[in-house]
């Protein structure tokens, strides 16, 4: 998480100048002509500004990033709650629906449509758990089977207990799949050449979960990873994987 860059303080004027100028006869001189406001030159900088130094600047979104919802990649703060995005999608065509309610941590730099978007693509994926026509999801702003949420990781890390997420694992706990902002930012170094498919892994391995699927390891050197294996803490020998059925 990055900090905002600490204003520069003034400096203090030291006393023997101070002293110079109560002492020291000021010589008057007119007042400079008054100008249309359209025109007046800009006022000086304000001295307690002088020599600040500018902070580093905001880190650039992808277009992967704005499709995921991202509105910024510097975290700043948040709380309050969530918010539900308003709304609902249909299913698909399928023998079993799932009602999926998506809701954001208040503050997050999301934009929760976005986001709502990504997330039922990717879950009604046809490489997805949907995958030959078992089940799909249908998003709505009422009462839900599945309840999804991206949050901030300290709040992650609350929802999450006792699961010890440390703000950067996700989880699922209950009727909620619990998404950290922390990963849906920066990802893992196996998947930092395609953040769009760790997003989908992250939304696929914890939606897994709630369909009662647990843990598994990597099969075999080369394999693709499964969308169960906690890809999160590294593909081993496999390949990143986001899909249940690639």
């Amino acid at each position: 998480m990055l900090l905002a860059p600490v204003a520069a303080r003034a400096e203090a004027v030291p006393p023997s100048l101070a002293l110079r100028a109560m002492v020291a006869m000021p010589i008057a001189e007119p007042d400079p002509p008054r100008l249309p406001v359209l025109f007046r030159p800009p006022r000086p900088v304000a001295s307690a500004l002088v020599g600040a130094v500018a902070g580093p600047a905001a880190p650039v979104l992808s277009t992967a990033d704005r499709d995921a919802g991202l509105l910024g990649r510097v975290l700043g703060p948040s709380g309050g709650g969530f918010v539900v995005t308003a709304g609902s999608a249909p299913a698909l065509q399928t023998r079993t629906v799932y009602a999926v309610r998506i809701e954001v941590e208040r503050g997050l730099p999301v934009d929760r449509d976005r986001f709502a978007a990504f997330v039922l693509a990717t879950l009604n994926d046809s490489r997805g758990w949907g995958h030959g026509g078992d089940l799909s999801f249908a998003r709505t702003d009422g009462p839900a089977d599945l309840i999804l949420m991206l949050a901030s990781p300290d709040t992650t890390d609350l929802l999450c207990r006792p699961l010890d997420t440390g703000g950067v694992l996700s989880c699922r706990h209950g009727d909620r799949a619990i998404v950290t902002i922390h990963r849906w930012v920066n990802g893992t170094p196996d998947y930092a050449d395609d953040p769009t498919a760790y997003r989908q892994y992250v939304l696929n391995h914890e939606v897994g979960h709630w369909l009662g699927h647990g843990h598994v390891s990597c099969p075999g050197p080369g394999s693709p990873a499964p969308v169960m294996q906690q890809q999160t803490l590294g593909v081993q020998e496999c390949l990143p994987n986001p899909w249940p059925h690639p």
